[in-house]
């Protein structure tokens, strides 16, 4: 039999892990493979799932549907992210090195009790992204993508027809080369 002590130490060991699982799944992170094992992410090569996301500010598509015939970079970030500081003016280079031909959603996937829609635009100005916010309130789009076994940023690059071609978890210096060179690629120059 076990004790009632017993039982409520495994409760509470067992929140705890849920609570880290919960807090790696919203971390920050300068670079890193997809998981501890370096797993190939299980949306490689499959149609990007709808974020279903709430339109916050920014110019060009809010949707994934919106997108259609673009190459996409679907971001998850969060104001909490340094790294994220970097990716966005990044990002926005890219945007503007191919006009009309790719586009960025940044999903944020801060708390609602805790952020207000003002400081997601904010974050967006201050760090010189013009492009498409939008917010996973419920995070369901999170769980759609996986991240509660990925860091932040983590961005999804997808193509014309909708099918996930790259993943890049964190973001660290010279990450933009790659993305460029990718959506390059899927732009056909």
């Amino acid at each position: 039999m076990i004790s009632s002590t017993s039982k409520a130490v495994r409760t509470f060991a067992a929140l705890l892990a849920g609570t880290a699982l919960t807090l790696s799944a919203l971390g920050c992170s300068g670079g890193g493979a997809a998981d501890a094992s370096g797993a190939k992410h299980p949306l490689l090569g499959v149609a990007a799932p709808e974020t279903g996301a709430e339109a916050v500010s920014g110019d060009g598509p809010k949707t994934l549907k919106e997108a259609q015939g673009k190459v996409v970079i679907l971001d998850f970030w969060g104001t909490f992210c340094d790294p994220c500081k970097k990716s966005f003016p990044k990002y926005q280079e890219i945007v503007e090195q191919f006009p009309g031909e790719v586009t960025v959603i940044a999903v944020a996937v801060d708390e609602p009790d805790s952020t207000k829609k003002e400081q997601l635009t904010a974050f967006a100005v201050e760090n010189h992204a013009k492009f498409a916010i939008v917010w996973d309130k419920d995070h369901s789009a999170a769980e759609k993508y996986g991240m509660r076994s990925l860091t932040m940023p983590s961005s999804f690059i997808i193509d014309k027809t909708g099918i996930v071609r790259h993943v890049h978890v964190g973001f660290k210096d010279g990450e933009e080369a790659k993305v460029a060179e990718e959506v390059k690629a899927l732009i056909g120059k």
